[in-house]
């Protein structure tokens, strides 16, 4: 599959240019430097969506990664075999006028502008490689791969870390969300220390803000916690046979 640039109507641009201004209102004071770090050597612009073939190039020279073209959400041994292979599935698809607040699936919007700028980065993508290596080995284990999605889920898609001006958002699932990015940030969620045993007892809902985060303390922490992450999901499995 291929992105078809062509294709996009003039409300797919007006979708990606109110949701890229919204989200980039907020950003100063709520996303983590590497992802605006990222943006920027991205070249994300308002009111244009990103061409593939420029955004992979950027990428390959960056950390080596690509964009792949998916459909949507794709089988466990697709998503896990891309990433461990430095390709991250993306869909090439913008949600309508009427889906501004909330969508079910993943659309472009997501997969693109929330998390391409973190692909920049080195210790996060080692660590998306490798978590993803794990999964492989587990494809077919509905169970193992529940517990490993969830340590996907409260890293890459809603994690939260420390910067020395206060807790920042790196996770997806919120830098793609306005409401969720106010909401992580504010008081009321509860929010833990990093730490992968927690998480691979914590289950999450896709369909509701997030009950709590977990903050990480850098990019490093995420790669460093491989190891753990193998062994503490081989006692989990084992406990479960």
């Amino acid at each position: 599959m291929k992105q078809i640039y062509e294709h996009y109507t003039q409300e797919d641009f007006e979708v990606w240019k109110i949701l890229f201004d919204r989200q980039l209102k907020q950003f100063p004071t709520h996303a983590c430097d590497a992802y605006k770090e990222g943006l920027k050597i991205a070249d994300f612009e308002t009111g244009l969506i990103p061409n593939f073939k420029e955004t992979n190039a950027i990428l390959k020279e960056t950390t080596g990664w690509q964009l792949a073209v998916v459909p949507g959400i794709v089988p466990d041994y697709t998503f896990f075999e891309l990433m461990a292979n430095k390709r991250f599935p993306a869909t090439t698809w913008l949600r309508k006028m009427k889906q501004l607040d909330y969508l079910e699936e993943p659309d472009m919007f997501h997969d693109v502008f929330a998390h391409v700028p973190l692909l920049t980065n080195q210790h996060f993508v080692n660590f998306l490689e490798e978590l993803s290596k794990i999964g492989l080995e587990y494809v077919g284990n509905d169970e193992a791969i529940q517990l490993l999605s969830r340590v996907y889920w409260f890293t890459v898609e809603f994690g939260l870390t420390q910067e020395s001006n206060g807790i920042r958002i790196y996770g997806a699932g919120i830098l793609s969300s306005a409401g969720e990015t106010q909401f992580s940030l504010s008081v009321e969620p509860p929010k833990h220390r990093f730490d992968i045993a927690h998480m691979l007892e914590t289950p999450y809902r896709k369909d509701v803000f997030q009950k709590e985060y977990f903050i990480t303390e850098s990019y490093e922490q995420l790669y460093n916690s491989i190891p753990l992450v193998k062994e503490l999901l081989a006692d989990k499995v084992g406990q479960l046979a």
